[in-house]
């Protein structure tokens, strides 16, 4: 799969009727992955993924664009970099992230020891459990249409046609009274 640069800009997955752009923020990152996964989920997490690093960052925006990508992709994050959690720093690379700007989610926690930086036994260790078959996933939608709603069918009435002349017809006011309608 060829991954093309794309745009940092908007963030989260865009789709543009040919392919869709991915983008996350990181001012931390040293690399990411964006996971693609193909299959059907059964409820015991098992599907394919595809790991694709994005290479471009412009301004801690990691991004890139993949032609064929369409509306229904699932997809998630891996990011790599510093592990230092009194600082706040969780990079980890076995952790499946789900994308922060992203416009659906399809699916449900299923809670699991992998998904926890520590291991339950010994806190003080750290868990490197690939979390991915007990999480949720993005998926990248068609931004033209709303949930729900169908083609417009055609109008029956010309789109030029001026309001006030076409209401005026329809709701003539009695000639013996002008301006009798706003009394």
């Amino acid at each position: 799969m060829r991954i093309w640069p794309g745009t940092p800009y908007p963030l989260g997955a865009t789709w543009d009727g040919w392919g869709t752009n991915f983008t996350l923020f990181s001012e931390v990152a040293d690399r990411v992955e964006l996971c693609l996964f193909d299959g059907a989920d059964d409820g015991s997490g098992t599907l394919s993924e595809t790991r694709v690093e994005l290479t471009e960052v412009d301004g801690f925006v990691w991004h890139g664009y993949l032609p064929g990508i369409a509306p229904g992709q699932r997809y998630g994050y891996r990011v790599h970099g510093p592990h230092d959690p009194p600082r706040g720093l969780r990079c980890d690379g076995s952790k499946l992230l789900l994308d922060p700007y992203g416009k659906a989610v399809e699916g449900d926690i299923r809670w699991d020891e992998s998904l926890f930086d520590y291991q339950f036994a010994n806190p003080k260790k750290r868990n490197t459990a690939d979390s991915a078959a007990h999480m949720p996933k993005n998926v990248v939608i068609n931004p033209f249409l709303r949930l729900g709603q169908r083609p417009r069918p055609a109008d029956p009435l010309p789109r030029d046609r001026h309001l006030r002349g076409a209401r005026a017809r329809a709701h003539p006011v009695p000639s013996g009274d002008p301006g009798g309608a706003a009394r």
